[in-house]
């Protein structure tokens, strides 16, 4: 196995090619296939990075020749997956192989083109059986693959496997936080508890329970706030004293929903506030700090969730917001200039400048995705809103403010000096440790 170095500054190309969000970024290529190499997620360190190469070393999927193989193979993993193929070799066979080369699945991967292991597990035709231990899962569920449309499907099995793989209660780590992610399931319900108290621990046996009819549309996640699911507490606007609690959120929107606490914690309250949330009988829970007193005293003016609707949308007013986050370094560069927008405009009625703290503070329908985000409200009717994408220098946004929200040399994203940002850490688990583009 050979190593090497890519200065992606300097290689825009590569950079662009593979991908690369951010720095560092480890890919494996394997058998000298170019648009298919396999990231590395983990920890950026040596001896876990090392211990990842040595595994992916070796085959992604071995074969299995007989019942005492294969009886072996499954007593030595929790969860795994064995495909049935007519042919070891085909091309079906060969993407099986290759979604084994996945990192993000969790899942000990064979195959095997035995008759005798065909019968043994009653299989017909083509198709992939993930096995699982977990007892409070089905210990079997089956993947067929539809040869009238073409054979197996890699995003299918990939999806199926990264579904399926995971328990049916996962419990939010350092280790587990990539497998929530890359399942793509839709929506989480997180139970926060204090796992150090005896009455919080009784919890999760009805949490277990409500799970089961949800499998695939609702992950649920246990985050225990004396341990590593304290880290998730902040994204929801919780405190620690406020265990346990329960919270819903749509991953793709970052929409986030509360069960109240007179429900209670019990299963049939959580399957039923699941199942309302769902059918779009919730309202949202939109974080919210109390503002400060003095919050329109300064130049830059301070909202919060609460005083939001109020000073944006005045119709009367062009209002111009930062959306930032507090330990964001690229909010943290672009302060001064917008200090000096405020002062600027401090004595104009019509014009307000203003900043939120979007990791304490959600506005509806308006879902920050980077730090630091701005949005402009001109005045008038009609809640209309204008993302501002030029440079972040006062000149720039004064042309900006005196155009009415438009600017002509507003700079391309794909430009190598458009602004940067720091992608939000507003969904239910902090992004990846790195330094974004």
């Amino acid at each position: 196995m050979k190593v090497a170095t890519v200065d992606a500054t300097e290689e825009r190309n590569l950079r662009a090619e593979f991908q690369v969000a951010g720095f560092p970024t480890f890919k494996l290529f394997k058998g000298g296939k170019r648009n298919q190499p396999t990231e590395f997620r983990g920890e950026r360190e040596a001896e876990v990075i090392v211990e990842w190469m040595r595994q992916k070393a070796g085959p992604s999927a071995i074969f299995l020749e007989d019942a005492v193989a294969a009886a072996a193979f499954l007593a030595a993993h929790p969860v795994a997956a064995i495909g049935f193929f007519r042919d070891g070799l085909d091309k079906d066979a060969q993407l099986f192989h290759e979604v084994a080369d996945s990192d993000t699945l969790n899942v000990a991967m064979a195959l095997t083109d035995r008759r005798e292991l065909f019968e043994k597990y009653n299989v017909t035709g083509e198709m992939v059986c993930l096995f699982r231990k977990d007892s409070s899962s089905e210990p079997r569920v089956d993947f067929r693959v539809n040869e009238a449309l073409g054979g197996l499907d890699g995003e299918e099995l990939t999806h199926f496997l990264a579904v399926q793989s995971l328990e049916l209660v996962v419990e939010y780590t350092r280790e587990s936080s990539p497998r929530i992610f890359e399942a793509k399931i839709p929506n989480h319900l997180l139970l926060f508890l204090n796992k150090t108290e005896a009455s919080q621990r009784e919890l999760l046996g009805g949490f277990r329970d409500a799970a089961a009819p949800f499998r695939g549309q609702v992950l649920f996640i246990v985050a225990d706030v004396s341990g590593e699911g304290a880290g998730l507490l902040h994204f929801f606007g919780l405190q620690a004293g406020e265990a346990p609690a329960a919270c819903f959120i749509h991953v793709g929107t970052s929409t986030k929903y509360r069960l109240a606490a007179t429900e209670g914690l019990a299963a049939p309250s959580l399957r039923a506030f699941c199942q309302a949330v769902l059918e779009g009988r919730v309202e949202p829970y939109l974080m919210s700090q109390d503002g400060p007193q003095d919050w329109d005293r300064r130049p830059v003016k301070v909202l919060v969730g609460k005083n939001f609707a109020q000073v944006a949308f005045d119709e009367g007013k062009d209002v111009f917001v930062k959306f930032y986050a507090p330990w964001c370094p690229h909010s943290k560069a672009m302060a001064a200039a917008w200090e000096e927008l405020g002062e600027k405009y401090q004595n104009h009625e019509d014009v307000v400048i203003a900043e939120m703290d979007a990791t304490t503070n959600e506005v509806a329908e308006i879902a920050i995705r980077a730090y630091p985000t701005l949005y402009y409200f001109p005045m008038g009717q009609g809640r209309k809103m204008i993302e501002y994408k030029g440079p972040r220098d006062l000149a720039s946004f004064t042309q900006f403010l005196e155009s009415k929200g438009e600017l002509p040399a507003q700079v391309a994203l794909e430009d190598p000096k458009a602004p940067s940002q720091e992608p939000a850490k507003n969904d239910s688990g902090p992004s990846e440790r790195r330094e974004e583009l």
